[in-house]
This record gives C-alpha cells, structure tokens and sequence, in this order.
C-alpha cells in the first residue's frame, strides 16, 4: 500500500502511528479535519503543532481549515451525552472522502490510538464511510502504542492537550472538580 491518508487528530496521537505505518513500509499523508475541537486557540495549537510535526519527519499534513463551533454544537446539542457518533462520523466520512478524491488506496485515523475513544465505534464508522466512499478503512489497533507515542510526544516537546476535544469533553474533564464545587458553595 504505498498511499495512505492518516486523519489527525493532534500530533501527539499521531506520532506513533506514523511510526507503526513507517515501519510497514507505508508512507502516510496526515489530514487536518477536527472542527469539534474548541476553543479556537486549542484549535489552533493542536492544528499549528502538527504542522510543525509533520515539517519535523518530512510527513506531507494537509489541512481542511474548518473551525465548526456553532456546527458542531447545533448537530450534538439535542444528545450531547452520544456526541461522539457524530464527531467519529464527520471527521472520519470527510478523511474517506478525501482520500477517494486524492486517490489514496486507504484512510485510517490517529484517533484509533486513544483508550479514551470508543475503539469499536471508531471501527465500524471507518468502514461504513470507507464504502461510501469507495476507499479502503485501514484499520490498525495502534492502543497498544499510546504510552509509547505520548512518551515521545513529550521527548519531542510536543503541546499535550488535556482532553478530547469537544468543549463538552473539556467539561467532562473537570466533572469531579465541578461536583465538589457544588457541595463546597451550593446550589
């Protein structure tokens, strides 16, 4: 498989599976496509480091600038709690569209290396947008890696974000300081 479109999600994330991918002899090429991370300046921190990642291992990273706050937030507002089918479904569907009019052979996706995803989700989303798409769904288990690749994420001076994402991913991260909030002030 020499034409690999890689959908990512941060440059951390991605380190070790361009590492894996590498070592299989397959040269991807990194897709920018996450307009459900917020606020802007994560965005754009996320967005400009693995541009500047990318520069670092000769890795081509190409970006499709969306920065969907009101979008996103419209689409999952009515379920936000099973916001991450569509965020799964947005971002992966545009990588297979992507990859089918640039003529990879396949697309696959950074988010595929995080014990925090919903792996099984991630998967079946690939392939049902990899037949719509009429491209092939790389699918790789790169959890096994995701020490590693964060390990030399911060070797590499890499930013490391702190959630997900989602402006509700970033609530979730707080959860536990948001509830000893409301027992030490009240309601």
């Amino acid at each position: 498989m020499d034409k690999i479109l890689l959908h990512s999600c941060c440059a951390p994330c991605s380190v070790y599976c361009i590492d894996t991918l590498r070592s299989e002899g397959i040269e991807p090429t990194s897709l920018w496509f996450n307009p459900n991370i917020h606020p802007y300046q994560e965005y754009k921190m996320r967005r400009d480091t693995l541009l500047s990642y990318g520069e670092s291992i000769g890795v081509t990273v190409k970006v499709l600038e969306d920065y969907g706050l009101r979008e996103f937030v419209k689409a999952v507002s009515a379920d936000i709690d099973h916001r991450c089918a569509h965020c799964y479904t947005i971002r992966l569907g545009t990588a297979a569209k992507y990859a089918s009019e640039h003529g990879f052979e396949a697309f696959t996706s950074s988010l595929l290396i995080s014990p925090y995803q919903n792996h099984e989700l991630l998967k079946a989303v690939g392939e049902k947008m990899g037949e719509r798409y009429g491209v092939e769904f790389l699918y790789r288990d790169f959890r096994p890696g995701f020490r590693e690749g964060q390990a030399k994420a911060r070797e590499l001076g890499l930013y490391m974000q702190k959630y997900c994402g989602c402006i509700f991913s970033e609530e979730d991260r707080y959860a536990k300081q948001i509830a000893k909030d409301k027992l030490k002030f009240g309601e």
